[in-house]
């Protein structure tokens, strides 16, 4: 059985052809200024920002040197020919390494922690008090905008150089971006739960208890690891400034110009991060009931 396929009237349909075209013509329009406002501004922000390409194209020369130089021994031969050479270090190394984890592990445990509490206090749909929930989100404000290195370097300045001054600033800016996170979390819950435990008598602690927290625990759970990932690079970095770890021998090596030292650290900290990502991942997707496989 065949159906009839209606055709509009000549006039209705070039009218609907033109106001076709004009839409399109107008989003056209729109994605063109768009395009030349993004280019205006990357041209104004190259030139504030010092960007000379002509400069990058005539060095980049030594940027490609120094690395041929780090993957070169004393003896001038390759350091993969020399596995033992390159590596003569490795048990101070590791143990650095196992010290950049360790700041990392407890610098985010400590600010996840702190987070946790602030974040539903930062929340707009839970906060019990707007002056507490401007003075929270401000304070975690400044804890994620100061670099967490800067801090880095007062701890190190107030209480001396060790993984203490890095273990302090990997949890401060670990309550800021963590606390940002987790009440963005809360934000969005289903707040039908929250109105079923308010309704039972129960208090702001218990509508948090048995209401919030079951909706956001997977999610907490899991920032809070992909943060460890992201503070053990940190942590690594934090070094530079006394704050313990394998930063310190590598700015040594860096400043004493020992370039094969400089690309074996450089290894053992990339490899470091691969496990960590693989293992954070893992972890990240068994909370989500996934098997973990790849």
């Amino acid at each position: 059985m065949s159906a009839a396929v209606s055709i509009l009237p000549g006039p209705q349909l070039a009218a609907l052809n033109d106001a076709y075209r004009k839409a399109v013509a107008r989003k056209r329009m729109r994605m063109a200024v768009a395009a030349a406002v993004f280019a205006a501004a990357l041209f104004a922000a190259s030139v504030g920002a010092e960007v000379n390409l002509r400069t990058l194209f005539t060095y980049i020369g030594n940027f490609v040197s120094y690395f041929d130089r780090i993957l070169t021994l004393e003896s001038g031969a390759r350091v993969w020919t020399d596995v033992p050479e390159w590596f003569w270090g490795w048990n101070k190394w590791l143990w650095l390494l196992g010290e950049t984890i360790l700041i990392s592990y407890v610098g985010t445990l400590s600010g996840a922690i702190l987070g946790f509490g602030l974040s539903f206090v930062a929340a707009e749909n839970t906060s019990p008090s707007v002056w507490l929930r401007f003075v929270v989100r401000r304070f975690m404000e400044f804890c994620r905008t100061v670099p967490d290195i800067v801090f880095a370097l007062i701890f190190v300045i107030a209480f001396g150089l060790g993984p203490m001054a890095g273990v302090l600033a990997i949890a401060i800016h670990c309550v800021g971006a963590l606390g940002k996170q987790y009440s963005e979390m809360v934000e969005n819950i289903d707040m039908k739960p929250v109105e079923g435990v308010r309704a039972t008598g129960g208090g702001w602690v218990a509508c948090m208890r048995f209401a919030v927290l079951p909706q956001v625990t997977a999610g907490f759970a899991s920032y809070s690891l992909l943060r460890f990932e992201i503070n053990v690079r940190g942590a690594s970095v934090m070094g530079f400034v006394g704050a313990g770890g394998i930063g310190q021998e590598l700015i040594v090596a860096i400043r004493k110009f020992y370039y094969s030292d400089v690309s074996a650290i450089l290894v053992l900290i990339i490899l470091t991060v691969f496990v960590i990502d693989i293992g954070t991942g893992w972890a990240r997707q068994r909370l989500f009931g996934q098997d973990g496989r790849k």
